[in-house]
């Protein structure tokens, strides 16, 4: 057990530890001392990502019966949920001042909810993997409630019952897999699998475990709720959502397709067909929405379902493809929400009411507009240079599937229209009867808003590193 703990456990025991911390200090501390509890979180968080350096990860580490691994696929998503994380706990200050005497417990229920994220990553088992995505999905449905008012209720609310079809459906996947094999281990799984040919049930187990894990991705048939808690929660928040969720969705996934569920060839068919109906879904959504919010949701949706089509074709290049397009998909969508976050959700959020900002805010609307860009694809930026990789993945992976590349490039070019609907109104000049917004940023806000924007052109401009980073730890798995 101790080598276990000191192999693999140490981050989680951290993360642990600090989500006891902030609750004991809910109790003992003056409401008045709320501004602390931010410190206290990111101290947490930063100390969990200096614990990944003790994690084993050459060779592969398994740990406790099994139930747990470590290997460096699991380490670079643990490190990114961490990051994603810091960045959600410094942009959260608005929110906590809202809520003042909850805040050390807001930032425990944060903190659990990156404990649940890394061991998603590092599940090994069903039953693991089922605690630790229902710890996520709880967490989640408090951190969209944490901001007062009727409509983030009702967006928890309606996310909570999303959620409990989706386990529903997860659950009855897992019971026929282990009828089949005896075992709810995924290493036990791949071995079993491998040793017999595949059959009706297995192939059912399979597509239902899969749908039930994805519906977190808002993908179809399960893309509904993301309007809705979108336009309920806070900016902050939605950082979180549109990142670590997905992380922690992603890595799972990925690796059930590589392994326990790689001998299905009809769940890769479900899964094409799936992201295809979410992008068409998600990218005509967004022509008619003026709300920031709500095309950003939208954009979130076809997204995941761009990464999640070329994960279904499995081979090692295309997870390394999407391990690339995740990691410069988070900073984009980091960057957007970080300056929304500035601009304030007391405002409007219609995309006529950011119009003529960049003639007093040259800096933040000049990072929000890279975010936009790249999540647009275009060049310079991270984004260009994931879709080019995403794209090409698919176009690799057989003539049958070229119909879905061609879909997937028009439906891309239709999305330019409401990411320029964002950004066109930024540059323009306002009325003279119109005052000009001043945004007041602190330094946490600037700090998220500059550097994701950094990363992302850097990403784009000079991508090669990250590419064989992406690429060995692909092989690795």
């Amino acid at each position: 057990m101790l080598n276990d703990i000191f192999n693999i456990l140490l981050p989680h025991m951290c993360l642990g530890g600090f989500i006891i911390l902030l609750l004991v200090l809910s109790i003992v501390l003056h409401p008045r001392l709320y501004r602390y509890a931010r410190l206290v979180a990111a101290v947490g968080i930063v100390s969990s990502i200096v614990l990944l350096s003790t994690v084993q990860t050459e060779p592969q580490y398994f740990g406790f019966q099994n139930s747990i691994m470590s290997d460096s696929y699991t380490l670079l998503f643990d490190f990114m949920i961490l990051l994603c994380g810091f960045f959600v706990a410094i942009l959260s200050r608005n929110l906590v001042k809202t809520i003042k005497g909850n805040a050390y417990t807001f930032y425990a229920i944060l903190l659990t909810a990156l404990f649940a994220g890394i061991n998603i990553v590092s599940a090994n088992d069903f039953l693991t993997l089922f605690v630790s995505i229902e710890l996520l999905s709880f967490s989640t449905y408090f951190l969209i409630a944490a901001r007062k008012g009727y409509y983030s209720k009702e967006a928890s609310f309606k996310y909570l019952l999303t959620s409990a079809v989706s386990t529903g459906i997860f659950l009855f996947g897992v019971s026929y897999m282990y009828g089949i094999t005896g075992s709810l281990n995924l290493s036990d799984i791949y071995e079993i699998i491998t040793n017999q040919e595949s059959s009706l049930m297995y192939s059912i187990s399979s597509i239902m475990i899969i749908l039930g894990i994805i519906s977190k991705l808002a993908v179809f048939p399960f893309a509904n709720w993301i309007i809705d808690v979108y336009k309920g929660s806070e900016t902050s928040i939605l950082a979180f959502l549109s990142t670590v969720p997905k992380l922690a969705v992603f890595a799972i996934v990925c690796r059930l397709l590589v392994f326990p569920l790689n001998n299905s060839f009809e769940l890769t068919f479900v899964i094409a067909i799936a992201a295809l109906f979410t992008a068409f879904w998600a990218n005509t959504y967004a022509i008619r929405e003026k709300n920031v919010k709500v095309i950003l949701a939208c954009s979130a949706s076809a997204n995941a379902s761009y990464a999640l089509l070329t994960a279904s074709l499995v081979s090692v290049y295309n997870l390394s493809t999407v391990i690339f397009y995740l990691i410069c998909y988070v900073f984009m969508n980091i960057a957007a929400f970080a300056f929304l976050n500035i601009y304030g959700d007391k405002n409007s959020m219609n995309v006529e009411d950011f119009q003529g900002l960049f003639t007093k805010n040259h800096g933040l609307v000049g990072a929000y507009a890279i975010s936009i860009i790249a999540l647009a694809g275009i060049p310079i930026t991270s984004g260009f240079i994931a879709k080019i990789y995403l794209f090409s993945a698919i176009a690799n992976s057989g003539l049958i599937f070229v119909p879905f590349l061609l879909a997937l490039l028009l439906l891309t070019v239709v999305a330019l229209y409401y990411y320029l609907k964002i950004l066109l109104p930024l540059f323009k000049e306002c009325d003279k009867n119109e005052n000009t917004t001043d945004l007041k940023a602190v330094f946490s806000q600037k700090f998220v808003l500059v550097s994701a924007a950094i990363i992302t052109l850097i990403i784009g401009i000079y991508p090669e590193i990250l590419i064989e980073l992406c690429r060995l730890i692909a092989y690795n798995i």
